[in-house]
């Protein structure tokens, strides 16, 4: 089992930059694939972006692409998503997950634990 708790949220102007990292409890975090996902008022959680256990294989929604980079430390049990350009359109909660023994999915069902989330607000 492991524990996720997320921090970096923050009040950011459009075109500036944030990072989110994800800590996680456990001495087995190298066996989980991680993703961010977001959810934004009255609308549904939607997939960010993922990585493998290993770091060698990252996925991106089509929104997000080319403006946040997932990554993670397995020697640190971190996960990051550095998120630039942003847009009043990220505003959201932002949720770090983790899925055991699997592969870096886009759904959220795929995903065993989850962390509180943190706010990100971008402001016009």
């Amino acid at each position: 089992q492991v524990q996720l708790v997320e921090s970096g949220g923050g009040l950011v102007q459009a075109g500036g930059s944030l990072r989110l990292s994800c800590a996680a409890s456990g001495r087995t975090f190298s066996a989980y694939a991680m993703g961010w996902f977001r959810q934004a008022p009255g609308k549904e959680r939607e997939f960010v972006a993922a990585i493998s256990r290993t770091g060698s294989s990252t996925y991106y929604a089509d929104s997000v692409k080319g403006r946040l980079t997932i990554s993670r430390d397995n020697a640190k049990n971190m996960v990051y998503l550095q998120m630039n350009s942003l847009k009043p359109e990220d505003t959201a909660v932002y949720y770090c997950a983790g899925r055991r023994l699997g592969v870096a999915g886009r759904a959220a069902n795929e995903y065993d634990y989850w962390g509180q989330g943190t706010q990100v607000t971008v402001s016009s």
